[in-house]
């Protein structure tokens, strides 16, 4: 459903360089860090075979979600093709669970960002370095999406080629002995419990659905951007992962928010020029994610209130066609996570809303190939209906498992969605936005009813 014609529209600029660099850049943050805490619930091997388990579910996502992002190409997102297929609280429920994953990301990254200097630079304290971040990346974001995605452009691709000089570094120092030293038995509950840190690997690459309403032929270029985005980022994460697992102990670097620079400092010494200049541009692996989930969380908070469901100034945009209110508002809620200091919580937060997004995504997806056959399909899922079914059951499967080995998150998470949707229907009534969906041939009137 196209905005009503009064609504404000966002500049479309980004070809498909831009949406593989926005790709990859939302998640390469994490094959620098988060992943390992996965190391602490299941060892390497248990957590091998998480990450091999999640890798499907995100190939046979990302092909199911294409359809929905190409079909339906708008800001909101998951939030669009929910409230498109199941109506005004199917879209409050998606955008809720996108909003979690990309608002709580961001601090987690800020941490690591704030880690990795502080790794470098003992004397500057991890928070105000994080702070700063926030600050810095929003003035940045300000100036529009262009200048912003020629910047995830420069530090995604010095990112990656970092990714690949620490495979270089470390690859003549793995041994298969010490990726397999104090063995943790491996059982369906270790590997169930390290499921958010695997999805930690490819966590945010959706977000590319965000800026889909500023990319250049969106129909064709979508596609190429999802698919070399994907396969590059499945290459990065099982090669740093084997790779790091196998240098020395690995338990070591299971409760690190810098495992990479740590690997580096023991298999080359910690004096060692590349361990410092690995610690100096891995930054760039961060700040590139950092960036790209600031476009994101921006962009979810913009189409939210477009559609009604919060308050319509953070649907303003300035000269440059950004929403500034949705940018500031966002980073103001990151800094009060920050603030919190529990890094590993936050992720999980991030993944829960994530996981809820997906089951939301593909049960769209269904809903609309019933409802709405006639709608134009540029991507379909190729092995419709088992791809996005193999995807829907390995998305319950993550839920379940996050759900019974982080029950208060958990209750935090579905009580604030509960509370948040409850305090809407009291204030809004039977008004706007959550009346009736349109019924099928009415679906150019817009995301308003």
């Amino acid at each position: 459903m196209p905005p009503p014609d009064n609504a404000p529209v966002l500049k479309k600029a980004l070809t498909p360089l831009h949406l593989w660099a926005i790709a990859v850049g939302l998640v390469i943050s994490g094959e620098y860090f988060g992943w390992n805490y996965g190391w602490a619930v299941a060892g390497p091997v248990g957590f091998l075979m998480a990450t091999l388990l999640i890798t499907v579910l995100y190939v046979t996502f990302i092909f199911s979600f294409t359809e929905l992002t190409t079909a339906i190409p708008q800001a909101g997102g998951p939030f669009a093709y929910s409230y498109r297929a199941l109506g005004p609280v199917g879209g409050f429920v998606a955008g809720y669970a996108t909003l979690v994953e990309f608002l709580f990301a961001p601090p987690a990254i800020a941490f690591a960002l704030g880690s990795y200097v502080h790794f470098l630079w003992p004397a500057v304290p991890v928070l105000y370095t994080a702070l700063g971040c926030y600050v810095l990346f929003t003035l940045i974001n300000l100036l529009g999406i262009k200048e912003s995605a020629n910047f995830s452009l420069v530090v995604t691709v010095l990112a990656v080629g970092e990714l690949l000089l620490f495979m270089g570094l470390v690859a003549p120092h793995f041994k298969v002995d010490n990726f397999l030293a104090h063995p943790v038995p491996v059982s369906a509950a270790g590997i169930f419990a390290a499921l958010p840190f695997a999805i930690w690997f490819y966590l945010a690459i959706e977000g590319v659905a965000m800026v889909a309403e500023e990319v250049e032929n969106p129909r064709r270029t979508i596609p190429k951007g999802y698919g070399y985005g994907l396969l590059t980022l499945v290459l990065l994460a099982l090669g740093v992962m084997v790779l790091t697992g196998g240098v020395g102990d690995w338990r070591q670097l299971s409760h690190l928010d810098y495992p990479l620079p740590e690997a580096l400092s023991v298999v080359l010494g910690k004096d060692s020029r590349w361990t410092s200049f690995f610690a100096s541009i891995g930054l760039f692996g961060l700040v590139a994610s950092f960036h790209g989930t600031i476009i994101g969380y921006s962009r979810q908070l913009f189409a939210l209130a477009r559609g009604g469901y919060l308050p319509g100034f953070l649907a303003k945009l300035n000269r440059h066609q950004t929403p500034h209110w949705a940018l500031v508002a966002g980073g103001a809620v990151g800094c009060l996570a920050l603030c919190t200091g529990t890094t590993d919580q936050v992720i999980i937060l991030s993944v829960l809303g994530a996981v809820v997004m997906y089951i939301m995504s593909l049960l769209s997806l269904f809903v609309l190939r019933r409802k709405e056959p006639e709608l134009a399909r540029p991507f379909a899922v190729p092995g419709y209906p088992y791809v996005p079914l193999v995807a829907l059951g390995l998305s319950l499967v993550s839920l379940g498992a996050m759900v019974y080995y982080n029950l208060l998150l958990s209750v935090l998470f579905f009580a604030g969605m509960l509370v948040l949707l409850s305090l809407y229907l009291l204030l809004a009534g039977k008004s706007h936005p959550l009346a009736p969906s349109p019924k099928r041939g009415e679906a150019s009137s817009g995301i308003h009813p």
